[in-house]
């Protein structure tokens, strides 16, 4: 296929943002007004979302990631630079870590934010699409994507992108919501997500309609058994997954062969 085709297929593509149904571009707008609505108010949504369980769980990752001193590191939807903090004091001077983010604006606060801190002789910033990734290939130790993965159109695009830059032997790990493993536990996290989060999202940000998206997207993205099987047919092995609070988190890991 050439490349006037493939474009012209992806404009009459659709695929779900949140719940409706939209053209592949138009996704991809939309995803992007989100981020840049939220960027600066997005560290304080997610400690009163979360109730500050989202550090419990990144710092899970950390140490699920088997990171040691000298790896290169890519902290894909890197945010707010969460991980890419802890994976810098880890891996050292002659390590790399790569927060790359397809959205300007938040790459912008997590700059600012590491800068801030002093975290930059070891950290390198990248807008990126994960579909894409701009990198050569077997460079990374590790690859992460922390809450970004259920944003992206062709997930298993990018589950093929991040396992061509990872060295063989390299790691992938995907943190994401998923889906609760209790049927009571999963009707009141129902109930939290489309009454409280747009609400929280109104009174702390000023936009109901930003958050309405994030609590759709997650019930639109795979559960933990389907995820499993796109890393494995992207090509990935020893996948496993490590579900937290019930399920609404899981952690998905897979090794490069």
């Amino acid at each position: 296929m050439n490349d006037q085709q493939h474009n012209s297929d992806d404009q009459n593509s659709t695929t779900h943002f949140g719940y409706k149904t939209v053209s592949e571009n138009e996704k991809a707008h939309k995803v992007a007004e989100v981020f840049h609505s939220v960027a600066s108010r997005y560290d304080l949504m997610n400690d009163v979302l979360s109730g500050g369980m989202h550090r419990l769980w990144k710092r899970f990752t950390i140490e699920t990631s088997g990171a040691r001193k000298g790896n290169k590191v890519l902290d894909i939807a890197g945010g707010t630079g969460d991980l890419t903090r802890k994976f810098s004091a880890i891996v050292g001077s002659e390590g790399e870590v790569v927060l790359a983010d397809i959205n300007d604006s938040m790459l912008k606060v997590g700059r600012d934010k590491l800068m801030d801190k002093g975290v930059v002789n070891n950290v390198r910033f990248v807008q990126a699409d994960a579909e894409k990734l701009p990198f050569p290939d077997n460079y990374f130790d590790i690859v992460t994507i922390s809450f970004g993965l259920r944003n992206v159109t062709h997930k298993d695009a990018a589950i093929r992108s991040m396992l061509r830059v990872l060295k063989p032997g390299g790691r992938l790990l995907i943190l994401e919501f998923s889906k609760p493993t209790n049927s009571f536990f999963s009707k009141v996290y129902d109930a939290y997500s489309f009454s409280f989060l747009p609400v929280a999202g109104r009174l702390i940000t000023n936009d109901a309609e930003s958050y309405r998206y994030l609590a759709e997207s997650i019930r639109m993205h795979p559960d933990q058994e389907t995820l499993k099987g796109m890393m494995e047919e992207a090509g990935f092995v020893q996948t496993k997954y490590h579900n937290m609070t019930g399920g609404i988190v899981a952690l998905h890991r897979g090794v490069k062969p």
